[in-house]
């Protein structure tokens, strides 16, 4: 009778471990038509994920009997773009750079695709921040994007796109790192950063921390490839400063080597019509936005060194021909003829400095527009306040700015120039825009030499060759 009654006892077993696997299956079924709607997307996480970590801690059984939550998170465009997340974020823990117990906060998500994917994924403890609140996932930040947390409150920080898509990114980068704790990670999707000008670009938006991962992954809406871009923050005295470049040079490291390999050769030889080579020379300039791509910076600034009129310069090239790639400038021009200062009151975004740029501050004279007798030294001028043009650089900008010159000061340059070599102001120029003035033959009388300066062709040679020698990308400019 005993031996009759084992096998009956095992069967018995058997049966109800085959219900109780049956009946796990039937829940996961029922889990993933009626709230998942028919698809998983996050890979074998999944079958350990139930509404209840879908929800935020705080709303879970809000949550769980909302049927407008199951509606909207069942749509085919949530799960599609859930599923593209679910997917970053597994190869994100595959690589040690997120975890299941990982602090999380994903920035600018105005929808909450990535917060539902970490919890769908096994990482319950995520929250999303955009400009404005979408409960149970997202929380407001406001304009601009603030972030309500305290520093060191992450483990883990998902940018996404959203420096690409910031109007402050230096501002969105700075709050991003305060909330991250040392030694963990942040992740960043870009379009730009493809060039090693651009990658250094955002590099610095994040000085505390160093790049561990790089790569190209597919976009989820388009047939461009992002790049993914992991950081880690570092402890305060783990962070190595950059030592400055000497007195007369920048640092050349390879983002800046790579435009210099890229820009038009300087002129070698004399040109007997500079007027004319200005027209050809500026079919060959390369500027800079069109080797490279300049998102990323905190500010953009176009700096007219002896901009004379409005027309001349500013309103005839800059704002017409120079490639901005859709950035918003602030314009300085910089003109001590008194006769230009009318015409800026009713320029709109121009700031003009109504003095000459100078080694120092100090007094000179001028001759007015129009007064072309270079024998007239004196009568006919005007005092004219100049100001430290070095000093003044430096309190403008940083080296985080982009900076476009155009320099025209009738021969000061040779006096100019050097003093921002000298002290390093030289470094926070991106792309320079020279006139060199020396004895060129003149336009009106062939075969004669202009006196009124005292330099040669080859003099303003060596002053181009070394700005691009310490680094700079300057043009010839007539």
């Amino acid at each position: 009778m005993e031996s009759a009654a084992k096998p009956s006892s095992v069967q018995n077993l058997l049966l109800r471990a085959l219900l109780f696997v049956v009946s796990i299956l039937l829940l996961r079924f029922v889990y993933v038509v009626t709230l998942r709607g028919g698809s998983c997307g996050g890979g074998d996480y999944c079958f350990f994920t139930n509404l209840a970590e879908v929800a935020t801690p705080a709303s879970s059984a809000a949550t769980a009997s909302n049927p407008s939550y199951r509606a909207l998170w069942t749509t085919l465009e949530w799960r599609k773009a859930v599923g593209y997340y679910s997917s970053v974020f597994q190869d994100l823990i595959a690589e040690g750079f997120l975890s299941s117990e990982s602090e999380s906060l994903c920035v600018d998500t105005a929808a909450g695709y990535e917060v539902l994917a970490l919890k769908e994924i096994g990482v319950p403890d995520a929250v999303g921040v955009a400009k404005k609140s979408a409960p149970p996932l997202v929380v407001g930040g406001g304009e601009p994007l603030r972030l309500p947390f305290k520093n060191g409150s992450f483990d883990f920080v998902y940018a996404g796109q959203s420096l690409d898509r910031s109007k402050q990114p230096a501002y969105l980068a700075a709050e991003i790192t305060r909330t991250l704790r040392p030694h963990w990670f942040l992740a960043v999707l870009t379009t730009s950063a493809r060039d090693a000008y651009s990658l250094n670009s955002l590099t610095e938006l994040f000085p505390g921390c160093i790049i561990v991962l790089s790569r190209e992954i597919n976009g989820m809406n388009s047939p461009e490839p992002l790049q993914e871009i992991v950081f880690q923050k570092l402890e305060s005295a783990e962070i190595v400063r950059p030592k400055k470049g000497s007195s007369n040079h920048c640092p050349l490291p390879e983002h800046k080597l790579q435009i210099l390999r890229s820009a038009e050769p300087l002129i070698k030889k004399e040109p007997l019509k500079p007027w004319i080579s200005l027209k050809r020379n500026i079919q060959n300039v390369k500027y800079l936005p069109s080797i490279a791509d300049i998102n990323f910076k905190q500010r953009y600034v176009y700096v007219d060194v002896g901009a004379r009129s409005y027309g001349s310069s500013i309103g005839s090239w800059f704002r017409k021909q120079y490639p901005k790639q859709n950035h918003t400038f602030d314009i300085y021009a910089i003109e001590a003829d008194r006769a230009f200062h009318g015409e800026y009151r009713t320029k709109k975004g121009v700031n003009l400095l109504p003095f000459a740029a100078w080694k120092g501050q100090g007094m000179g004279r001028i001759r007015p527009i129009g007064d072309s007798n270079d024998k007239v030294l004196s009568g006919n001028v005007h005092a004219i306040q100049g100001f430290d043009f070095t000093a003044w650089l430096k309190q403008t900008v940083t080296e985080k700015d982009y900076v476009v010159m155009k320099m025209d000061v009738e021969g000061t340059e040779f006096d100019l120039v050097p003093r921002l070599l000298k002290t390093g102001t030289i470094c926070l120029i991106d792309e320079l825009f020279l006139e060199c003035h020396y004895n060129r033959w003149q336009k009106c009388c062939p075969g004669q030499r202009s006196p009124k300066y005292k330099y040669t062709y080859g003099d303003c040679l060596k002053l181009f060759t070394s700005l691009r020698n310490s680094g700079v990308l300057v043009h010839q400019w007539w």
